[in-house]
């Protein structure tokens, strides 16, 4: 029940980004390095920062300069999102490398480490639509609408739990197989981004 177990752990580090609740914040990790529980937390830091970069992002009266800067640092953090969740795939395949792949077997759209992704960013949606949805300076029609979002957003975390869970059983059993496909990401590489690549010559 790996969707069980990570859920936790994303609500405890959303939960502790909050307490300052400052972008710029350094990460205090409780779990000990090199485990998947600290792999997971931070993993979800770093879409909790992103996320709130986002939010500032797009304040309408935002400095232009202040605003190329966020863009940066979104397009950084990305990239780590990115080999975060590689990692995490890394962790499966070692996990699940002696298993016996059924001659039959199937290949998943996704790893189990994206939907493990999409699992952190649905925690950080249930965290901020449950606070507007109890936002003592709302209207009544405001958090009646974000309690009815909230409640889809629940649904959801309880069938994507089913799913990765499915998912990761038909692996142990070697009805399915994992393929990972390393992110080729070519904004950020002055190899393949002609814009960064055309500033080099």
């Amino acid at each position: 029940m790996f969707a069980e177990f990570a859920f936790p752990i994303f609500e405890q580090s959303i939960k502790t980004y909050h307490i300052i609740d400052d972008v710029y914040q350094p990460v205090v990790n409780p779990y000990e390095k090199g485990t998947i529980e600290y792999l997971l937390f931070a993993k979800n830091w770093v879409d909790t920062v992103q996320w709130h970069y986002e939010d500032i992002v797009r304040d309408p009266n935002i400095d232009p300069v202040a605003a190329l800067d966020l863009k940066r640092k979104i397009d950084a953090s990305n990239q780590v999102r990115t080999d975060m969740v590689e990692y995490i795939d890394s962790y499966f395949l070692d996990k699940y490398k002696d298993v016996q792949v059924k001659p039959n077997a199937k290949i998943n759209t996704e790893s189990p480490a994206w939907a493990i992704d999409r699992l952190s960013i649905l925690a950080l949606k249930i965290y901020h639509m449950n606070e507007e949805a109890t936002r003592a300076e709302a209207t009544a029609e405001h958090r009646a609408k974000c309690q009815e979002k909230l409640n889809v957003l629940l649904d959801q975390k309880n069938d994507m739990f089913t799913s990765i869970s499915q998912l990761i059983e038909d692996i142990e059993a070697g009805d399915k197989y994992m393929k990972v496909y390393k992110q080729m990401k070519m904004y950020n590489d002055e190899e393949l981004n002609p814009v960064l690549y055309q500033n080099k010559k």
